[in-house]
């Protein structure tokens, strides 16, 4: 039989294996409001999704003109852990979908190592990748850049054109698209609003799905 095309699945974590973003943006929207800069977790959601913190921080501070608490990131991560502690559940399928890949797999996320693994161990899912997690603190550029699925498919010595990307947010899928890679959007998380499908397309997705139950499916046509 000929090889199969694609040598690795990268995913996404947060909004993508788990159910995470309506809670992130939540606390995170909690505490800006605290420190003084008003915001929404609509909002947040649709400025923020799929970014990591430390350029959050740095948009907000600059758009501000002043900083945000020196505890804040702190503060965020604790809230963070303690409400996935308690509400945090996987994407429904999740599990089933990754063990009927069939291929190699590994997630990347925008979120801090620790915190990935955190929420990965919560639902019940860490034993299908571990030790194979990524992070955007491992390298220089966070999404929308490609650089940390081009060093994923790197350390898990994969070709990037055979590497399909799965992402739930504009700047990951952009991401994917600038990293050389078939990227996958995925509509099945609870912050999805109807509008969401045509962020991800306009972002570069060569493909939507909203159940990851349709992922092996859309996987075999590539």
């Amino acid at each position: 039989m000929p090889p199969s095309p694609i040598d690795l699945v990268i995913f996404d974590c947060d909004g993508v294996l788990v159910d995470s973003e309506v809670l992130a943006v939540q606390v995170l929207a909690e505490l800006l409001s605290a420190a003084g800069y008003a915001t929404t977790p609509a909002a947040c959601r649709d400025r923020f999704t799929g970014r990591a913190l430390s350029s959050v921080v740095a948009e907000v501070e600059a758009e501000w003109g002043r900083p945000l608490p020196a505890s804040f990131l702190t503060d965020l991560r604790r809230r963070d852990a303690a409400l996935f502690e308690r509400e945090l559940k996987a994407i429904p399928g999740a599990r089933r979908s990754v063990e009927a890949l069939g291929r190699r797999a590994c997630v990347a996320s925008s979120g801090g190592l620790l915190k990935v693994r955190h929420s990965l161990t919560v639902t019940g899912l860490i034993d299908l990748f571990e030790p194979h997690l990524f992070s955007a603190e491992q390298v220089a550029n966070g999404k929308p850049a490609p650089d940390l699925f081009l060093h994923a498919a790197a350390a898990m010595r994969a070709d990037p054109v055979r590497t399909v990307v799965v992402e739930d947010s504009p700047a990951g899928v952009a991401a994917g698209v600038a990293a050389g890679m078939t990227v996958i959007g995925f509509l099945g998380g609870s912050h999805v609003t109807p509008s969401w499908a045509g962020s991800l397309t306009a972002a570069g997705a060569h493909h939507c799905i909203r159940d990851l139950a349709a992922l092996p499916s859309a996987l075999a046509r590539l």
